[in-house]
């Protein structure tokens, strides 16, 4: 009776808040197939399909850490905000939206760059590799520089937000 009847509404505010937030993901990622960035760098073109490249290549490597997932679509999403700061603007609208593991990801993502090429600190590079959330940061890393191809094949936007989607439902089964 009454604890199923409570059981199923609050699976069913809980689908409504996952539903928001992905309308509030999809909002903010969006515009960012206007933004285009310097062909050098970025010869692939606008943020938007560089976003979704990074998240075709973490997905193919770790189809089940939604976390991660959301860390590739979403780690350059600040630049349709503020391009001088990409990441703290970014991190500032993700507020309460995504994990706290998802905003590490994300908040490290460009540290995780300089400690590749050469350029960060010897102390700030071993805080970034004792992290719990290390490995999966380099290969956010690894997939944000190879996620630059021109012609590169991509699911469409509410494609890839319906797949993240989907698995966080289907791990929120299993807890």
């Amino acid at each position: 009776g009454d604890h199923r009847d409570l059981h199923l509404s609050l699976r069913r505010q809980r689908q409504m808040c996952i539903r928001d937030r992905y309308a509030a993901f999809w909002s903010l990622l969006e515009p960012l197939e206007s933004i285009h960035q310097p062909r050098d760098s970025h010869p692939e073109g606008d943020v938007l399909y560089h976003s979704l490249q990074v998240y075709e290549l973490i997905r193919l490597q770790r189809p089940y850490d939604v976390d991660l997932q959301l860390a590739a679509l979403l780690h350059d999403v600040g630049k349709g905000i503020d391009p001088a700061d990409h990441v703290a603007a970014g991190l500032a609208v993700l507020g309460g939206l995504i994990s706290e593991r998802t905003a590490w990801l994300i908040e490290h993502h460009l540290e995780a760059r300089r400690r590749r090429e050469g350029t960060l600190g010897v102390r700030a590079a071993r805080r970034l590799r004792n992290h719990e959330c290390y490995e999966e940061l380099d290969l956010l890393c690894e997939c944000d520089r190879d996620g630059r191809v021109p012609g590169a094949m991509v699911p469409e936007l509410d494609e890839a937000l319906e797949a993240i989607h989907k698995l966080e439902e289907s791990m929120g089964e299993l807890s």
